[in-house]
């Protein structure tokens, strides 16, 4: 059985194609707090790099992150931190 991030870095290599995914659960630092679950798997800090950003609004990168992942909010994915970035951001000296 996959971990959600297991779960998430497929979906997300299949939403954003030639993607770097960096994913950090970070539930541990949330507990007692609203979404909070005692096996975790809640709270994540979220990296993608991917060419597919290009041209989209930091609002729009994160709508697509949202609804690709839309299956995982539904089964107990609580929050997400993210940084999304296109691999020019990301690259030294980039935007990002």
């Amino acid at each position: 059985m996959l971990t959600r991030a297991e779960r998430m870095r497929e979906v997300l290599l299949e939403a954003f194609a030639a993607a770097e995914i960096r994913i950090e659960d970070d539930s541990h630092r949330h507990a007692g707090h609203a979404g909070a679950r005692p096996g975790g798997e809640t709270h994540y800090n979220l990296v993608v790099i991917a060419p597919d950003f290009r041209g989209m609004s930091r609002v729009a990168r994160s709508r697509a992150v949202h609804a690709a992942l839309a299956a995982e909010f539904g089964s107990g994915l609580h929050a997400l931190s993210l940084r999304l970035l296109t691999p020019e951001e990301a690259a030294p000296g980039g935007a990002g």
